[in-house]
């Protein structure tokens, strides 16, 4: 763990390089204007003892002027500093975002499956820009602190070295306190930084789930729960706070002593005439100048320790191993006749948990093939091998009689379309939605899929039609809504391949009748998987298999497994029987 802590500000560094030009001006005019701070007080003494003192008034005027001249030229390279600075980190801000985006898309679902969303987004959001302050305030001021204090330090044992170790003699007390709040502050704010993570998340809980904690009046549990996660955040947040509140004040407290410690020296010494007034308030500037950025630095320190737990949480990401096999890229295209064999294919979530045993299925080009089974069984998971959301253990898979590793993972799922029981819309219209499955899909074209999806009526009532907002998570729509909208999607994709899981379990007889029509006409042509909990939907299928256990134990036709005294024909029994009582009630009614 130390290894990845100590590792993760260099690679932050590393997008510092991408920028060279911007880089270089902003520390330019950082450097530049940072030594101009050293004009003022030669000007000041010179006006003190020459135009003052000496009672020469000429001199008053260009004293002045020259001063004038180098505030404004330091103001005004601040101000292209401010530019450069802000373009810049915008730049690295986007470029570590879009990099740490792209590879959390890569990632394998298992990983996404013990991961909080409100943690991602927190480390996506708020622990980049947090990365982001360290790279760059860190670089610019950090540069600049430490050359003014160079430069000032320089300056004020050549005005004056007895003078300049007593500006200095609180140089240790300052080390040693800023060591000590390095060495103890990154735990700090690592639990901060997880605190955040933790509220976020149950936010993001939260706000997904409304409904249901609307439905089930948990609207004061739930508030509860909030408040102890925010709670945890505001207590790690003090602990932050109160270290920083006796640290800072302290280290000013010995710069102020630095200070006393000039004007008492420089003070006798003016009395006992070895250096003049302005000599003595041109150091008293100086010593301001030299405590100035040492200041600056205690702030960076503070900056750099929350930066560096931030970092850590990033690169955890970034360092985790992505997708196994060759992702490939959008213009890579296969060509599938659908031919697929599973090969005493065997699949573990982990060694605890085996799911699938030596499966061996063959489904022709064309082919309807049901999977059929109790909850548990394996049946989802199967299909999630074809797509290689998850990787087989043993065996293989081979499609059109190739090996499924050797497709690109990309080209391999775009010729494949997914519909599920929970049918995903995003926050969009619906004409956004579509577009997924064809983005260069005609308006004529959309409309046709609709059609054949058994949605362009209820479409053409929305009052925008396909340009209806369907909300977050299809939420203005009904659930047969969204699911005709999902198969027209992936009537647009038109793949050779297609995976139906549980597509029908959630809607009524009525909504099922138009989904299974829609079905019918997708499944047209195309080598299907079809997961089913109602048997009336796949009566049809060219074979059934049966799954129990993470094994295939019965399969052929529905005539052949209902002639047989096994799981098959007991679920067809019972699937009967509650169509009947089902109706019984209907015609009651």
């Amino acid at each position: 763990m130390r290894s990845k802590q100590a590792s993760s500000l260099p690679r932050v560094f590393a997008y510092v390089r991408r920028y060279p030009w911007l880089a270089a001006g902003t520390l330019g005019c950082a450097v530049v204007g940072t030594l101009l701070v050293i004009v003022f007080p030669a000007v000041t003494q010179k006006i003190i003892d020459e135009a003052v003192r000496g009672r020469h008034p000429g001199r008053l005027l260009p004293l002045a002027l020259t001063g004038l001249a180098a505030y404004f030229l330091r103001d005004a390279l601040n101000a292209v500093r401010i530019l450069l600075n802000n373009t810049f980190e915008q730049q690295v801000i986007f470029d570590l975002r879009s990099d740490l985006y792209s590879h959390i898309q890569r990632l394998p679902l298992n990983w996404f499956d013990n991961r909080a969303t409100g943690d991602l987004m927190t480390r996506v959001l708020e622990d980049v820009n947090a990365v982001e302050r360290v790279l760059i305030d860190g670089i610019e001021q950090g540069v600049a602190s430490l050359l003014q204090i160079a430069a000032v330090s320089f300056v004020l044992f050549y005005y004056d070295a007895r003078l300049a170790l007593y500006a200095l003699a609180p140089l240790p007390f300052l080390v040693c306190g800023a060591l000590a709040y390095t060495l103890t502050a990154h735990r700090r704010y690592r639990v901060q930084r997880a605190a955040a993570s933790a509220m976020n998340s149950l936010l993001h809980d939260n706000l997904s789930g409304i409904r249901q904690i609307k439905t089930y009046v948990r609207e004061e549990q739930e508030h509860a729960r909030f408040n102890a996660a925010s709670n945890a955040l505001r207590r790690a947040t003090l602990t932050v706070m109160k270290v920083w509140a006796l640290y800072n004040p302290s280290m000013s407290f010995f710069a102020a002593c630095g200070s006393v410690l000039v004007v008492c020296a420089g003070g006798k010494a003016v009395l006992a005439g070895t250096i003049g007034v302005g000599h003595l308030v041109a150091f008293i500037m100086l010593t301001g100048y030299l405590y100035d950025p040492i200041g600056r630095l205690h702030q960076l320190n503070q900056l750099l320790q929350a930066g560096r737990a931030a970092g850590q949480r990033v690169f955890e990401i970034m360092d985790e191993p992505v997708e196994p096999g060759r992702a490939g890229d959008d213009s890579e295209t296969v060509s599938l006749e659908g031919d697929i064999r599973f090969q005493n294919v065997s699949f573990a979530y982990n060694d605890a948990l085996p799911v699938l045993h030596n499966i061996n299925l063959h489904a022709r080009a064309g082919e309807i093939v049901a999977l059929v089974g109790p909850t548990g069984a394996g049946k989802s998971t199967l299909v999630n091998l074809l797509t290689r959301f998850y990787e087989f253990d043993t065996g293989e898979i081979y499609v059109d009689g190739k090996p499924l590793r050797d497709f690109p993972k990309n080209s391999l799922r775009a010729a494949i379309g997914v519909v599920t029981q929970e049918s995903f819309l995003f926050n969009g219209s619906i004409r956004d939605n579509l577009r997924i499955g064809n983005p260069q899909a005609s308006d004529q074209e959309m409309i046709e899929a609709a059609r054949a999806a058994n949605a362009l009526e209820f479409i053409q009532r929305l009052p925008k039609g396909l340009d209806t907002l369907v909300g977050e998570r299809g939420v203005k729509l009904s659930v047969g809504e969204k699911q005709r909208v999902s198969i027209a999607r992936v009537l647009l994709k038109d793949p050779p391949v297609l995976i139906l899981d549980e597509a029908t379990a959630s809607v009524d007889t009525e909504t099922e009748r138009l989904i299974q029509g829609a079905l019918e006409r997708l499944m047209l042509r195309r080598t299907s998987f079809v997961i089913a909990h109602r048997l009336s939907t796949i009566r049809n299928a060219d074979q059934i298999l049966v799954l129990n256990g993470g094994r295939i134990v019965e399969r052929g036709s529905h005539e052949e497994l209902t002639a047989q005294s096994g799981i098959y024909a007991k679920l067809w029994s019972n699937s009967i029987a509650q169509r009947s009582r089902v109706l019984h009630e209907t015609l009651a009614l």
